[in-house]
């Protein structure tokens, strides 16, 4: 997990909380083949759009997608570009555009094979608006794990980091 050092603090940190079980002490243990393949820790790839990158996340977009035994997860996107800021503190505008296009949430997941879905079931998100649950078909490619918002073209695409 050396992946993991090297991370900034909030991802490090989320790394340790989910390890530990401390998101969802409701969670049960994950016992199906599919849970076991999705455990761990994935490192974002990128997002392709009807088979096109997702603009306005620069060449190289971060992100890391965990899922713990216990049933929790989190999930963050960054966008690749720098965010300057005028003074110590960030300006209303600075802030927005500091979080425009950035991912980033928790909770717990649910899996139905028969449907081939993961579902988030989110508790937090630093987007605006209800905590729906996102609810995607997922794919195993060799170490890959592709995740489609479901009635989307959208392909979401992470890759185990071991």
């Amino acid at each position: 997990m050396s992946a993991l050092r090297a991370a900034p603090p909030a991802i490090a940190l989320a790394a340790v909380i989910l390890q530990l079980g401390a998101i969802d002490a409701r969670s049960q243990p994950m016992q199906s083949e599919t849970a076991k393949r999705l455990v761990g820790v994935w490192r974002y790839i990128g997002t392709w759009i009807d088979g096109k990158p997702k603009p306005n996340r620069g060449a190289h977009p971060k992100g890391f997608i965990f899922y713990t035994e216990s049933g929790a997860m989190a999930a963050q996107i960054a966008p690749d570009r720098v965010n300057p800021m005028a003074s110590a503190a960030p300006t209303p505008e600075e802030a927005k555009a500091a979080i425009a296009d950035y991912v980033s949430y928790f909770g717990t997941y649910s899996i139905d094979e028969n449907a081939g879905t993961v579902t988030h079931h989110r508790q937090a998100s630093v987007q605006p608006g209800p905590l729906t649950d996102y609810v995607r078909n997922y794919e195993f490619r060799g170490d890959r794990l592709i995740l489609r918002p479901v009635g989307t073209t959208q392909e979401v695409v992470w890759e185990r980091i071991k």
